[in-house]
């Protein structure tokens, strides 16, 4: 299986695992289990204000003249993941009976390839409701993967190995979460980075290489706050 390929399910199974209920390193993934605790700024922005619309989130989300040179946005396939099994995992299983929680329903999304590194890609979700289903749902998932060092997840007939941990959080927004996803299936191994940023009714996630995570991070989070 192609590197793309691999990203392309990993980055899938990402997705099943956040919405459904649930760049390149050798970095192992860290043994250590338990809760996550989200980062916290100073301040109360929990304060009501109505969940932008879908069409309002869209206007948000990065595009390829705020990436630069050598971005080129993925066609958006339909999100469908019937196919997807998680095991060894039970808490992503408990997920997957309670996707009610997550349920976000105002969203947008985009995906971008990245000429400058072989196969690298990066991925930008916008989420829009009250600041506390926000917080108690990505909360809920990223507590979840991080309780399980190791897992397995198969997409369709392909078997992809995945190990999470934690990872250090920039101090923007409201509440951060941020983790490293290593997997390997046909004998490649690899890693994605997810940081999750939540700013009042709006939460951020960025997924993808971690290099591309970390240069556009800042960035995705100032859009959502200055697009009209």
């Amino acid at each position: 299986m192609r590197r793309s390929t691999t990203t392309a399910l990993a980055l899938s199974a990402l997705t099943v695992l956040a919405l459904t209920g649930c760049s390149r390193s050798t970095e192992p993934a860290d043994n250590s289990a338990g809760s996550y605790a989200p980062a916290h700024r100073g301040g109360n922005s929990a304060t009501a204000s109505a969940p932008l619309s879908s069409a309002k989130l869209n206007k948000r989300l990065l595009n390829e003249s705020d990436l630069g040179e050598g971005y080129t946005r993925k066609p958006q396939a339909a999100d469908r993941h019937d196919d997807v099994t998680v095991i060894g995992c039970p808490a992503l299983e408990k997920l997957g009976s309670d996707a009610a929680t997550l349920d976000f329903t105002r969203k947008a999304k985009a995906s971008f390839t990245y000429a400058g590194s072989t196969n690298s890609e990066v991925s930008e979700e916008l989420y829009s409701d009250s600041a506390t289903k926000l917080s108690n749902g990505i909360g809920k998932v990223f507590n979840a993967m991080v309780s399980c060092p190791s897992y397995r997840v198969i997409s369709g007939s392909t078997i992809i190995d995945m190990g999470t941990q934690k990872t250090a959080v920039p101090d923007i927004g409201d509440e951060q979460w941020s983790q490293l996803i290593t997997y390997s299936a046909d004998g490649q191994r690899s890693v994605v980075k997810q940081t999750a940023i939540r700013s009042g009714n709006i939460l951020v996630i960025v997924s993808g290489s971690p290099g591309l995570v970390d240069t556009h991070l800042d960035e995705a989070v100032a859009k959502t706050r200055t697009a009209r």
